[in-house]
């Protein structure tokens, strides 16, 4: 299977060390935005063809897949662009930073047939597949989602704390993330309420935000997010449930008390990017719809665009 990678920044490279673990997979192409950089990722990677044109990578002969790790204001556009030139796509989350462009995307996919498919990696992280086998299992219920979503990020800079070319978003990047789990892990949301904090004065987005989430269950979930953070970073999502509580750190996983729970054999890798991308890969070979198809997480969005919307006073 022959795969291009637009995006050749922080999380494009953890997308190519994942690939490199895919049997049968080849990355024949890195799009990044200036050349000599996505040039540098590309022999890093020993890819062969490096250019700043998707189009370019598009018509490059036998490629069958894009994966897209780009700013996200070009999501929709390049995701609908990859599946007008007949390839399947994987979108980096957040799919899009609106409702209407996020439909536009599962339009074209119903369009083309073709697979789409979004990175919301929380569904692959091992932790979270542990414990959403024990809540398919009846072993467990969730009563609440504790989340706190932290960075320091008062600049455009990327997860290596280089300078980036566009804003980040609380709303339709971070909290994409903990929507779509609770989601996945407790039930359809039935309710969505947010409120933010000033905006920051030169980058124009708010720096703090909450969320309160309900689920069709009863279960609630309550969401932090900053900016502001000067302090451990990242995301860390703690299950009260009825049998017992856990405290997943990305791909770990403790009990409420912080021992540590064996995630041994829960999948083929304990890397939650690789895990995505496999499951991109599968899907394309098998038919079938990817777990995180644009179909799946639409509902995702929707509460998103709800939420914009109460934010805006709309």
């Amino acid at each position: 299977m022959k795969i291009a990678l637009a995006g050749a920044g922080a999380f494009g490279e953890k997308h190519l060390d994942g690939l490199r673990n895919i049997d049968g997979v080849e990355v024949v192409s890195v799009i990044g935005r200036t050349l000599d950089s996505t040039q540098a990722v590309a022999a890093k990677y020993g890819v062969a063809h490096a250019t700043t044109e998707l189009a370019e990578a598009l018509a490059l002969p036998g490629l069958d897949a894009v994966i897209l790790c780009t700013p996200t204001q070009m999501h929709a556009d390049q995701a609908i662009q990859c599946m007008d030139a007949g390839k399947h796509v994987q979108v980096e989350i957040p799919l899009a930073d609106s409702l209407a462009d996020a439909e536009a995307v599962l339009a074209k996919q119903q369009q083309t047939g073709l697979t789409c498919m979004v990175g919301h990696t929380r569904r692959f992280n091992p932790s979270h597949q542990y414990l959403h086998r024990k809540f398919s299992r009846g072993e467990a219920r969730v009563q609440q989602m504790d989340v706190q979503t932290f960075f320091f990020r008062r600049r455009n800079i990327n997860a290596k704390g280089e300078p980036r070319s566009w804003t980040d978003h609380l709303l339709w990047h971070h909290a994409a993330h903990t929507v779509d789990l609770f989601a996945h892990q407790a039930g359809p949301i039935v309710q969505a309420h947010a409120m933010e904090g000033p905006p920051h004065p030169e980058l124009g987005i708010a720096m703090d935000m909450s969320v309160q989430l309900k689920s069709e269950s009863g279960a609630i979930c309550t969401l932090s997010l900053s900016f502001n953070n000067d302090g451990p970073l990242g995301t860390f999502f703690r299950y009260i449930c009825d049998t017992g509580t856990w405290i997943a750190r990305y791909d770990d996983l403790v009990t409420g008390k912080e021992e540590p729970v064996d995630l041994t054999g829960v999948a083929v890798s304990n890397n939650g990017i690789e895990l995505q991308d496999r499951e991109f890969v599968a899907a394309i070979r098998e038919g079938r719809e990817p777990n995180s198809s644009v179909a799946q997480v639409m509902p995702c969005y929707r509460v998103l665009g709800g939420l914009e919307a109460q934010l805006s006073g709309n």
